[in-house]
């Protein structure tokens, strides 16, 4: 467990502890520090969200950070085993997911060099805990020095949890149910009719209200994908892109075409290829564009997988 002896010995421990006193009496004060639902244990964290959902909960009990990615095959055996565990220990620590592929700020501020990856945040205080994909053993012994470690340093004795309050929980979790036949009709029409953005906006009317309809989500990435290639020339597309290799918005153009033809290998290559060669804000719009491709195609395609494994090998 690699930070735990720094992190007890930092000279900032007594500091770190008084802050982590004074935001559960804040959260006392503020009516807050009730029982949770179990459902809390594990929770999807994005940059947005990071100060709220992990710095300030960490003042309660440590805070376990998985970094994941869907097309991460360890993480797919790691994963389930810490939401587990998150379970089994009823509060004494949090699990949050961080997808690296939606967060490459905050991947970029840990030093993720591979995933999976775990992390602790302890009284606001970040450590590494182990890479990869840990034997069960072995994890529950690294939680164990990290709960006492909180325990001990910072006074952190976990959140209590309301195992009565999982049915309503779920309850209000489910999405709502809709109708959304009639929206999904008005789409496939307009796209029939060749107004993309028509469709656009149909579908995202339908996942504004149900975020998870897979039917909603493949049709939205198809229809902008229609939409962007619609006013293009090809001809031209394709020579600006052999004529300026470095210029990103000419191999998305060209990507979308591949890919609107049915040469899906040259269209995700392309794009694999875009990441490589640059950084900055031209390597994110090209990494982005191309997860908007694999939605298009659909996460079950074999070629889906192969070009998220040559994603991840160019990034990490």
């Amino acid at each position: 467990m690699s930070g735990v002896v720094d992190l007890a010995a930092v000279k900032a421990a007594n500091e770190a502890k008084a802050k982590a006193e004074q935001a559960r009496a804040e959260t006392a004060r503020q009516g807050g520090g009730a029982a949770v639902p179990p459902s809390a244990l594990v929770i999807d964290v994005d940059e947005a969200g990071f100060e709220r959902d992990v710095l300030q909960r960490s003042a309660e009990a440590p805070v376990v950070i998985d970094f994941w990615a869907e097309w991460c095959e360890p993480c797919k055996q790691l994963s389930p085993v810490l939401e587990r565990l998150a379970h089994e220990y009823n509060g004494r620590f949090v699990l949050a997911k961080i997808d690296v592929d939606a967060n490459q700020t905050l991947m970029q501020q840990f030093g993720i060099q591979g995933i999976p990856a775990v992390f602790a945040v302890v009284a606001g205080q970040a450590l590494p805990l182990f890479q990869g994909a840990a034997p069960e053993a072995q994890i529950r012994q690294t939680l164990d020095q990290l709960i006492q470690v909180g325990e001990e340093r910072f006074g952190l004795t976990g959140i209590a949890v309301d195992g009565e309050a999982a049915p309503q929980q779920a309850e209000a979790a489910a999405p709502p149910p809709g109708p959304y036949d009639a929206l999904l009709e008005a789409a496939v029409q307009a796209l029939d009719a060749g107004d993309f953005p028509g469709a656009v906006q149909a579908y995202r009317n339908v996942l504004s209200e149900d975020p998870g309809n897979t039917e909603a989500k493949l049709g939205l990435a198809q229809a902008e994908l229609l939409r962007r290639v619609g006013g293009l020339d090809p001809q031209r597309a394709r020579q600006d892109a052999a004529d300026k290799p470095a210029d990103v918005e000419a191999q998305l153009a060209v990507a979308d075409l591949d890919l609107a033809g049915g040469h899906v290998e040259d269209a995700f290559a392309r794009l694999v290829d875009a990441v490589r060669r640059t950084a900055g804000d031209d390597r994110e719009k090209a990494r982005l564009r191309l997860l908007d491709l694999f939605e298009v195609v659909g996460s079950d395609d074999p070629r889906v997988a192969s070009a998220r494994a040559a994603l991840a090998r160019v990034l990490f």
